[in-house]
């Protein structure tokens, strides 16, 4: 006896009333249930709503074929799944920072791509300053400082000057050069370069351990700590946000990559005494001073070795700071900065000059 002849014989022959109604509800919910597993697609499990006022992230999905400086990652293993998923569905932080990184990524990324080209290391690791800092010069409570999260050990090793009035971490172009130091130098050990970036989280000492004492050469096989367990996978995730954003369903429009500001370079080997009288000297202000070279964290600058400093000054005079000021000084305002090195009068005169532009 078929299913459909069985349903009739029962809704034809004298049933109570209760009896018919149970079975329709029974029989609507094995439709239902038909229904739902004729139309299941196992690419649509997952479909997470990220929104905020400016855009929507809707039908999350991981890229097939997802590699990282070239190297490809495994994707046939169920808890290298698992990771993946953990931070391209489960971390809070895409909700609040994907727009901000957006637009950071359109400042900042053109002053470091060139540079990681220029030193040989994959561009692909533009990403770890996203993750490090969110490209902003942030101190952490263990001093790590500046966009690549450099440690002042790590930082003067490759030959950082940071003191009470310099801490060239917050140079964006020489902590560039650093971090791609340290890239080339943990390649060298491991001819690798997920490993590479693993270790710029752990240290080349603490990748080398685990692999030994673990026996095997592929990160994605590490059990590791938390931080440096999920650091690849994490990268993976905002390179696929920041390079793709339609594969997220990103409905604002996001504005290729442009060049980063035209500078003129000022070299300095003398001290500076008076920050305020230097910017006027040439040819500037203290504000805009400041914003372009925030390594200048003292209210004057001694330098009785003579050595030579460059201070990057915007050709532009017009150029808007507002969109940099937040990145470069995200510890204090602008104005502190200002006030720790001017005198009232000259600060008033500073903030009315640069409103009348």
């Amino acid at each position: 006896m078929t299913i459909s002849v069985w349903i009739l014989k029962i809704f034809r022959e004298p049933t109570p009333l209760y009896k018919k109604t149970y079975l329709s509800l029974a029989l609507w919910t094995l439709i239902s249930f038909i229904i739902m597993f004729i139309s299941f697609d196992p690419n649509n499990i997952i479909n997470l709503d990220y929104a905020n006022s400016n855009f929507k992230v809707l039908g999350l999905n991981i890229p097939i074929n997802l590699e990282f400086a070239g190297e490809r990652v495994p994707q046939n293993d169920y808890q290298i799944k698992e990771n993946l998923e953990k931070e391209f569905f489960a971390n809070k932080s895409w909700k609040n920072s994907s727009l901000s990184l957006f637009n950071k990524a359109q400042k900042w990324f053109p002053l470091i791509e060139p540079i990681l080209k220029k030193e040989g290391v994959p561009d692909d690791f533009k990403y770890v300053a996203i993750i490090e800092s969110h490209l902003s010069n942030v101190i952490s409570p263990m001093g790590a400082s500046g966009f690549w999260q450099l440690m002042p050990v790590t930082a003067q090793h490759y030959g950082l000057i940071i003191n009470n009035e310099v801490d060239e971490r917050l140079d964006v172009e020489k902590a560039t050069l650093v971090a791609c130091k340290h890239f080339k130098d943990a390649h060298h050990y491991f001819k690798n370069w997920t490993l590479s970036a693993a270790a710029y989280n752990v240290g080349i000492g603490g990748i080398q351990n685990a692999l030994k004492k673990q026996n095997t050469n592929n990160y994605y096989d590490l059990l590791l700590n938390n931080e440096t367990g999920s650091f690849i996978y994490r990268i993976l995730a905002y390179k696929t946000l920041l390079s793709n954003p339609t594969h997220f369903g990103v409905k604002n429009k996001i504005k290729k990559s442009g060049s980063f500001p035209a500078f003129k370079i000022v070299k300095v080997d003398s001290s500076i005494t008076n920050l305020s009288a230097f910017a006027k000297h040439i040819g500037t202000n203290t504000i805009v001073l400041k914003t372009f070279n925030p390594w200048l964290i003292g209210e004057q600058l001694t330098n009785l070795d003579k050595k030579t400093f460059q201070f990057k000054i915007p050709k532009n005079k017009n150029i808007d700071l507002s969109v940099y000021i937040n990145d470069v000084f995200p510890q204090e305002s602008i104005i502190d900065t200002i006030l720790k090195t001017t005198t009232l009068t000259d600060t008033l005169k500073i903030i009315t000059d640069t409103l009348k532009k």
